[in-house]
């Protein structure tokens, strides 16, 4: 069943900083999802804590917090059919070495913590994420 849902895109510093944003955007939009906001901002330490907090107990935690501030990023709305999961398709696996050739990681990605992009994992995630850098007013 096709249904319009909505996910959070984070372009990350890794990606941001080669330049790819571009790059990036037309792999999201040939996927049939439309960038619906957009905006460029720097994360402070206590932002990428608190919006990656869900993973506080795992190992990577800190790691994945100071590469999320290293630059800046592109927090982006992306909408389509069945969003959640077609963005994460396009976004490829976590580690790169093991994307599908084509997708954003397996082009891009440098490593398992320099991979590029984020993106939501279900719908209740992707409200939350939304909603933690969005006001409605800033969604078309």
């Amino acid at each position: 069943m096709m249904v319009i849902q909505r996910t959070l895109s984070i372009i990350k510093p890794d990606a941001t900083r080669r330049n790819l944003i571009g790059k990036i955007n037309a792999k999201i939009e040939s996927a049939g999802l439309r960038i619906i906001a957009q905006k460029m901002l720097r994360l402070t330490k206590e932002q990428a804590s608190a919006f990656y907090e869900v993973h506080a107990e795992r190992s990577f935690y800190e790691d994945l917090c100071n590469n999320m501030i290293r630059g800046p990023v592109v927090v982006q709305v992306l909408e389509g059919e069945n969003a959640i999961s077609a963005y994460r398709d396009v976004m490829g696996a976590t580690n790169p070495a093991s994307a599908a050739p084509g997708s954003i990681r397996h082009e891009f990605g440098e490593s398992i913590d320099l991979n590029s992009v984020h993106g939501s994992d279900s719908v209740d995630t992707a409200q939350k994420e939304i909603a933690f850098f969005f006001s409605q007013i800033e969604i078309l």
